[in-house]
């Protein structure tokens, strides 16, 4: 059986998807924290277990032995890492053949404050002496949602990025690798690090706005702090904000410009052009 952890969250169902592609609905089991809440996979042949990060004594019945399970990271900074500690050892318990994990790129070096509950789940796992597969995760393209469509309407993306290049790719393609290292052998004990193929700017993420909405937008580079307060007169709490603006800072240092191509073999395919996901997010604003 294949185990997918938070299979109701925007990149969990995306890989359940992937997986139906492939796999018979009776292969694949949602482990979920509200089971109510994946009444649609049930009524498409997919398992259903209960399984809530916060709660461990409903991990205990959401593996069982010989499954192989993708554990989603957590979305609460901060508590993420006793969460991923309890699936991990849930996991152990039950005597599951493989874990794989949404980890972030470069996870063992990063300087991104993201990067220390990834690195200590990373250890864990490893700790564990489960066979694993860490799928360090690049940026999403999907990140910038607010920025492209605001972008549009007012003409202006803001951020302090400087001319640094982010090598994002959609949660669909990470969706795809994920479900190619669930339904293959061959993955285990080994880290992929993933990024779209192509590393792109600020400024040029303001000309696909562009080109794709057919209205003049520039990007303005800012100083962090302005940024900053430009986020929260956004309606960001001021540290979210803060963070955001972070983010960007680790963009103009390099941090997430890698292209190994780790990813596009994997899926087999080149990832998503920005262009495309520009195009997708206005399609959908």
């Amino acid at each position: 059986m294949i185990v997918v952890t938070g299979a109701t969250g925007q990149l969990g169902r995306l890989v359940v998807e992937a997986l139906l592609e492939s796999v018979p609905a009776g292969q694949i089991a949602a482990a979920v924290r509200s089971p109510a809440k994946a009444a649609d996979l049930a009524a498409r042949g997919v398992e259903i277990r209960e399984a809530d990060y916060d709660r461990p004594e409903t991990l205990k019945a959401g593996f069982a032995a010989g499954d192989v399970v993708l554990l989603i990271s957590g979305n609460v900074v901060g508590s993420r890492l006793p969460q991923h500690k309890a699936v991990v050892d849930a996991a152990v318990a039950a005597g599951v053949a493989r874990i794989a994990y949404t980890s972030i790129l470069h996870a063992d070096t990063s300087k991104l404050e993201l990067a220390a509950e990834h690195k200590g789940t990373e250890e864990h796992i490893r700790a564990s002496g489960l066979p694993f597969t860490f799928l360090r995760n690049g940026w999403y393209t999907e990140n910038y949602v607010a920025a492209v469509t605001q972008g549009a309407a007012s003409g202006t993306i803001a951020g302090s990025a400087r001319d640094g290049r982010v090598a994002s790719a959609t949660r669909g393609d990470y969706a795809g690798a994920a479900a190619a290292v669930l339904t293959a052998q061959g993955h285990e004990n080994t880290i992929y690090e993933l990024t779209g193929d192509t590393a792109w700017s600020m400024p040029e993420l303001a000309a696909e706005v562009s080109a794709v909405s057919g209205r003049p937008v520039a990007y303005q580079d800012l100083p962090v702090e302005e940024y900053t307060r430009v986020l929260v007169g956004a309606g960001l709490p001021e540290p979210t904000a803060a963070a955001y603006a972070g983010f960007d800072v680790a963009i103009a240092d390099g941090e997430l410009a890698d292209t190994p191509g780790d990813l596009s073999r994997l899926i087999g395919r080149p990832t998503t052009p920005l262009r495309d996901a520009v195009a997708a997010i206005l399609a959908t604003a």
